[in-house]
């Protein structure tokens, strides 16, 4: 996925099977908001959801969790080059939170994607940005 395509038309991604808390609804088109680095809308297909996702390599976030063989090649990807990786970004009152447990994976090529809980405990569940 080029950063012009999601730019500009948004990108189609299809969940393997749907989020948790997100069900039925596995069909969503991915938007990087503008004027903020690494920042993506994922809006349903056909529903009036949406989340926040973020790039970690946006930013400086030391993020780079070991994905999967089996998750890799449930999306199609033979390499790890061929998945994007986006963490659920939650506003609060006191800041901007990710879920550095439960990356989004999307491959680049085809949009199939989704989301896994990662067995590396040195990933919160909750982690404030910037902190």
């Amino acid at each position: 996925m080029t950063a012009t395509s999601a730019e500009t038309t948004g990108f189609a991604v299809e969940f393997t099977t749907p989020m948790l808390g997100l069900s039925p609804h596995r069909k969503f088109t991915l938007e990087q908001i503008a004027g903020a680095e690494g920042l993506y809308a994922l809006r349903a297909a056909d529903a009036d959801v949406r989340l926040f996702l973020l790039d970690p390599l946006s930013g400086d976030y030391g993020y780079a969790p070991a994905l999967p063989a089996d998750v890799r090649s449930e999306l199609g990807a033979s390499e790890e080059s061929e998945v994007r990786v986006f963490v659920v970004a939650n506003p609060a009152d006191d800041g901007v939170y990710i879920n550095l447990r439960a990356p989004v994976l999307v491959h680049r090529e085809t949009g199939r994607a989704v989301q896994v809980i990662l067995d590396d405990q040195a990933y919160p569940i909750r982690a404030l940005l910037g902190s």
